[in-house]
């Protein structure tokens, strides 16, 4: 079965050609393979997403995406069974451009529709291609961040954050110190620029550098399960004024940042893993791609005797392949979204979908 997948939740417009074998006694033995994951993303050098240049960004590259992802796949319009489309949650200008791009394509060539949960569509495709069993997701992207278990038909949210997502908390800092957006791979590499001590091998260094980092004082807010960034941006916004003055060093203030933020993210992270008694952790969202943050969490996991798994970057970043993926599990299971009702669905919740693909 072929499903063409189409993403526009945010910055990103993308398009995926998905093969599988659904098999629906077991979930293990269905086969996924990405023909294609193609995409386009709105950037900018200074200030963050416009909601109406989002949309035409997307309009202006949808055509070609769709195109660029079937010719790819070497697949044509009329050998795809299925189109899925990312309906929720996100900006509800980006998410209308693809729910109309995906309705085109269904009503214009006679094919099934399906609208898509974006996140719990990155907890399926980590879950698959990582073969984790009954993972934690610690799900952290730009608008989202949550920690996800499944329980009892639905993927429960044990923890999230009271304010703004991990991604669009770090973008802001980043649009502070003028790194343009998306700031979040500039400031993990920031992150160990002069760091001191033989850094281990996971991240990818592995020689001492010049000199150790300073961790300066932030607020860190945990409240039981549940997580702030407001507080620490404040301070850390105050703190880029002590750079420009030459009193504090810019790396130091970057590494005391994603320290404190990260670290957040691994204590709910563990103690989500410490009340549910599960051994298996699953990175999605862009900010899961951050080597910063995977070192921090992996050894975690180690000290507790839990296994992490991390997807490929190419789809722990907003990606078509994982909605074409969820589609086919959707569908293959009963579900179906009538093309003279499309919605889309900007503030769904990941916990407001039931998973009746997964019977146990």
């Amino acid at each position: 079965m072929l499903t063409l997948g189409i993403e526009s939740t945010a910055h990103t417009f993308g398009a995926s050609v998905v093969e599988s074998d659904i098999d629906k006694k077991d979930y293990k033995k269905s086969t996924c393979k990405i023909l294609s994951n193609e995409k386009d993303s709105y950037t900018t050098t200074t200030g963050g997403m416009i909601p109406r240049e989002l949309a035409e960004h997307h309009y202006a590259c949808s055509l070609n995406i769709i195109k660029s992802a079937l010719e790819k796949a070497k697949v044509n319009l009329s050998e795809i069974d299925l189109v899925s489309f990312s309906q929720g949650p996100g900006i509800g200008n980006a998410l209308r451009v693809g729910a109309i791009s995906a309705r085109q394509v269904a009503l214009k060539n006679n094919i099934p529709l399906i609208g898509v949960n974006h996140c719990v569509a990155h907890i399926e495709i980590g879950r698959k291609l990582c073969n984790a069993k009954d993972p934690i997701m610690l799900y952290a992207s730009g608008a989202n961040t949550q920690i996800i278990c499944y329980e009892n038909s639905y993927y429960r949210v044990f923890g999230e954050t009271l304010d703004t997502g991990i991604g669009n908390f770090l973008d802001t800092f980043g649009r502070e110190l003028g790194l343009g957006f998306p700031a979040g791979p500039k400031l993990d590499e920031m992150y160990f620029k002069g760091t001191l001590a033989k850094v281990s091998a996971f991240a990818g260094r592995s020689e001492a550098m010049a000199s150790p980092r300073e961790l300066l004082e932030l607020p860190y807010t945990v409240k039981g399960m549940d997580l702030a960034f407001s507080g620490l941006l404040t301070s850390a916004t105050k703190k880029i004024e002590e750079v420009k003055k030459g009193k504090i060093n810019q790396e130091d203030l970057v590494y005391s940042v994603l320290h404190n933020a990260f670290a957040m993210l691994t204590e709910v992270t563990e103690r989500a893993l410490a009340h549910t008694e599960k051994k298996e952790v699953v990175l999605g969202g862009g900010v899961g791609c951050s080597k910063a943050l995977q070192e921090m969490v992996k050894k975690m996991c180690d000290e507790r005797g839990a296994k992490l798994f991390i997807p490929p970057n190419s789809v722990m970043v907003d990606n078509a392949a994982q909605i074409g993926w969820l589609g086919l599990l959707m569908y293959s299971s009963g579900v179906r979204t009538p093309k003279n009702k499309l919605v889309i669905l900007p503030k769904q919740r990941t916990d407001d979908v039931k998973v009746v693909w997964r019977k146990n």
